[in-house]
Formats: structure tokens, C-alpha cells, sequence
């Protein structure tokens, strides 16, 4: 339509003043004549709206370009739920006191989430050492028990009475540093032994035991009150042996061997 327009008015201008068949305009019933001046006419006006037409293009592939590089940047982020944490955050109760100038109130809730997380964690590790304490304990208590059973075995105590004896042995040896079973008194101090020179060793210990409890120990025979009472031959009666002495003679000798023993 611009062209058009164009056309007919410099064509119109051209062939002012004359009729159709003149010199001086168109030739009837043939092609307009385009003149020079009105083809330069006609460029301008095509490069005017293709440089128009190119820079709004060139506009609207920048913008285009730079939508996509800022949409670049939310990659694999989801508008639904940023929009729900925004809008979580707007609800948020701290949000709403910061609103209100409430700082005060904000950062003493924040004292107490942090004091109960680390509470928490105290907690924690408080039942962790207990269990491990526990543990120690409990492995404590086996190794202190195997080193008073053995040192109670070689003093020749009665194997069943090694219980007793261990149970005897806590109220004086624990176990120091490197395991190893020592005697010490009320207040933590070492307990010497009879030399009054070197500690007191579960060994030395135990041989104690056989004058304040004989009767953890094997009693010899032919004694008096607590030995194996004999015969007029020197025989064993079984009729004439308290149960200690039946029990500890099964225990030394066997139950076949206390069999043979005559009755009366």
C-alpha cells in the first residue's frame, strides 16, 4: 500500500497537464514510466523500514538471549516449590516478629532451638559414655575376676570356691592402668605386702586366706577339727565325716574313690 500510494502520487505529479497518449504522460493503456528520482524514492523507502525491521529484530533476539541465560540459572530448580518455601517464610512466625520490630523476640527463640539441639547432643554423647563406660566396666571386672581365680587356684584353693574368693578380692584390688590387678585401700593408696616393701600381690593375697578361711581350702587328713577323722586302722568311715569333709573328699578324690570308703 505505501509503494502504491507513492506511486500514484508521483505518477500523478509526472503526468499533470497532459492526457493519456501525450509526450508527456503515460502511455495509454501501458505500464507507468518510473523515473529515476521516484525509484530513488522507492529504495529509500524500503531501506528505511528494512533497517527498521532488522533492529527491532536485533532488539528482540537480545532480549531473547538474555531471558534465556537468566532462565539458565533456576536450571532444575522448581517454581512450585520455591514459591511454597516463600511463601512458608511469609507465614513463618520469625518473619512476622521481624516485621514487628520484635528482634528480641526472634533471637531468644534462637537461643532456645540451639540450647535444646545442644542439650541433644549432650545427651548423646552422655549415653554413649555410659555405654562405654558400662562396657569398660563389665571387661573391667572379667580380667580383675580371671587374675584373682588364678592366683586363688595356685595358692591350692578349692576350685569351687574361687567365686567366693573373687568376691572377697573387690572390696581390695582393682585393675590400674595397664590391667593389672592391684590392692589398694579406702582412699586409693597401694597396700604393701607382708614385707612392707613391695604391694601386695593377689598371689600373696590369697595365701592369706588360708588362716582367715580355711575352709576355702582343701583340709588335710588325720587333723583334728576339720580334718578327716580315722579309724582305729587309720581308715576313713564315710559314717564318721561331717558333709564338708564328704564333699571336699569327693572333690580331691572323686565319688567312686569316697565310695569305697567303708561305712561304719
Amino acid at each position: 500500500m505505501l509503494f502504491r500510494n507513492m506511486f500514484l502520487k508521483y505518477y500523478a505529479a509526472a503526468g499533470e497537464g497532459g492526457d493519456a497518449g501525450t509526450s508527456g504522460g503515460a502511455p495509454s493503456g501501458g505500464d507507468p514510466e518510473i523515473t529515476p528520482e521516484i525509484q530513488q524514492l522507492i529504495d529509500q523507502r524500503i531501506n528505511s523500514a528494512v533497517t527498521g525491521l532488522k533492529a527491532k529484530n536485533d532488539q528482540l533476539l537480545g532480549t531473547i538471549k538474555q531471558q534465556k541465560e537468566n532462565l539458565a540459572r533456576f536450571d532444575g530448580i522448581d517454581p512450585e516449590v520455591v514459591k511454597t518455601i516463600l511463601q512458608r517464610f511469609s507465614d513463618d512466625e520469625e518473619a512476622k516478629l521481624i516485621a514487628e520490630g520484635k528482634i528480641d523476640d526472634v533471637l531468644n527463640k534462637r537461643t532456645e532451638r540451639l540450647r535444646a539441639d545442644v542439650d541433644k547432643q549432650i545427651k548423646a554423647a552422655n549415653e554413649r559414655a555410659e555405654k562405654a563406660e558400662a562396657f569398660t566396666k563389665k571387661f573391667s571386672d572379667r580380667v580383675l575376676g580371671d587374675a584373682i581365680r588364678s592366683a586363688a587356684l595356685k595358692a591350692g584353693a578349692l576350685p569351687g570356691a574361687a567365686d567366693d574368693i573373687i568376691l572377697r578380692a573387690r572390696g581390695t584390688f582393682t585393675l590400674n592402668d595397664d590391667g593389672e590387678a592391684v590392692a589398694v585401700d579406702g582412699e586409693g593408696n597401694p597396700v604393701l605386702g607382708k614385707d612392707g616393701k613391695t604391694p601386695l600381690t593377689p598371689l600373696e593375697w590369697a595365701e592369706s586366706l588360708k588362716e582367715s578361711a580355711p575352709h576355702l581350702f582343701p583340709q588335710a587328713e588325720g587333723t583334728g577339727a576339720g580334718g578327716h577323722r580315722s579309724g582305729a586302722g587309720g581308715a576313713l568311715k564315710r559314717s564318721s565325716m561331717t558333709s564338708q569333709q564328704k564333699a571336699d573328699y569327693i572333690r580331691k578324690h572323686g565319688q567312686q574313690a569316697f565310695l569305697r570308703l567303708p561305712k561304719e
